[in-house]
Parts: structure tokens; sequence; C-alpha cells
């Protein structure tokens, strides 16, 4: 029998997913690797994994797809690593450069700008190698992960784009769910949450793990960790989804 193909996200806010796979030993009875967000909702798309960590604007792309397992990447209020920066004030940016990691960020800040705003700037779209501290002063980034950390003290205003979500809804945000693409055997899934809840119930643990392996190190890993991601997919966040997917099939 084939082993799964498991494609999970290697952003400091996946490590306590990262965290469990490993130390529970699921890693011998999976295929897993690391993408961006974007690489992989492709690989579902196409069949080249089986299960993902996947942005939810890609969700309704996936053929057949079914949501698995108890937890997520989901905030109440500030998540500090999905914001707009500029050096003007951002809601009235003239274009807005988008992070080519992650459609569903691009798709809220778009939400966000028509429902909330009442604003259609420019949306440019970036690549790989894009340098996001060289935009003009009326111009505005949207950027995702980790480099939050690193350019947010470079811009004069910055708004988190899950915090101006609740600020508007008064609900919590979800920006990617573990998604198949085929149903998968309910013992697997079950030891996948079981191992998944490893990491997620032991976060001083992870923190401790990956305190100096990327941009956000220390304690700031574990203030981001316990304070601004909420990991639980609860009924909340299942409804704040599909408000979220609402908006979206109207952009």
């Amino acid at each position: 029998m084939h082993k799964i193909r498991i494609s999970a996200v290697r952003y400091a806010n996946t490590y306590p997913f990262i965290y469990g796979l490993s130390e529970s030993g699921f890693e011998s009875r999976a295929l897993i690797e690391t993408d961006h967000p974007s690489e992989c909702a492709a690989k579902l798309i196409s069949k080249r994994a089986d299960l993902g960590l996947v942005p939810v604007a890609a969700i309704p792309l996936i053929e057949g797809y079914h949501i698995t397992g108890d937890y997520c990447i989901g905030a109440d209020g500030k998540v500090r690593t999905v914001q707009i920066m500029s050096d003007s004030r951002p809601e009235t940016a003239q274009r807005v450069f988008l992070d080519y990691r992650s459609g569903t960020s691009v798709n809220l800040i778009k939400v966000i700008a028509r429902n909330f705003w009442k604003r259609e700037p420019d949306w440019i779209n970036t690549y790989e190698g894009f340098d996001f501290k060289a935009v003009e002063i009326n111009d505005a980034v949207v950027l995702i992960g980790d480099q939050c950390f690193e350019l947010e003290n470079r811009y004069r205003y910055s708004i988190d784009l899950a915090e101006e979500w609740k600020n508007f809804t008064g609900m919590p945000f979800v920006f990617a769910c573990w998604v198949a693409n085929r149903e998968l055997p309910a013992d697997f899934i079950s030891d996948f949450s079981n191992a998944l809840a490893l990491g997620v119930n032991n976060l001083d643990k992870v923190a401790e793990k990956f305190e100096n392996t990327g941009t956000i190190t220390g304690p700031a890993l574990k203030h981001y960790l316990k304070n601004n991601i909420d990991y639980n997919f609860d009924e909340r966040k299942k409804n704040a989804l599909e408000l979220f997917l609402g908006y979206l099939r109207k952009l």
C-alpha cells in the first residue's frame, strides 16, 4: 500500500503541526513534504499530494475535497503574520502589491477592501524574488508569514488583516485547513489528528525546539504561538470560514 502523501507548511505558525507529526512517529506512516501555502494547494489540486494544509481560498478549487481533522491555522484577533503595510495609510493606497505565496491572504484583503473599506485599489501580483521593501509611498504591500516580523518596523503603518476582519465581522478567521482530495481511512484521520494534538497541546516544548530555527525566535516565538494563533477548528471558525467563502464567491 502506498504511503499517503502530506504537504505541510514550514512557517512558525505550523511548528506545532511539524512537531506533532515528528514526535509522534507519524512520519513513518506518510510521505511528508513542506511547501509554500500556494504550493500545498497546487499539489492537492493536481493530486501530487493526498492531504495538505491548504489556504482556505483554494479549497473550492480542489475536486472532491474533504476538510480533515480537528485543527487549522486560525486567529481570533491579531495574528501578526498577515499584514498590509505602507508608508501612507494602507486603506488609502493607490496600488497594493500582493504576496504571491498565499491566495487566502490576497483574497482576504480584497474582501476587506471591497466590503469594509469600500475601495478598489489596483491589485498588483508579485513573484519570487520581489523586493517588498521597495514600493512607493502611496503603495502598500500585503505580506504573510515570518517575513512580517522582519518588515513590520520597515513601514510607518500596518494593519493586521485578521484583526481587521474581526473588527468588522466579530468573528475569528481561518487561514488554512487540513484538506484531503479523497476520502481517507478513518483510522488514519484519527491518528493524524492525535499527532497534531501532540504539538498543539505542548506549545512550550514546540517553542523550545524551534526557538532558534527561523525569523521568530526565543520568547517572541512562544508568545506568537500561544497568543496569536488559534489552532482549534471549532464551530465559530467553521462559521467564519463559511462567511468568508460567501464573500469570496461575490468577488
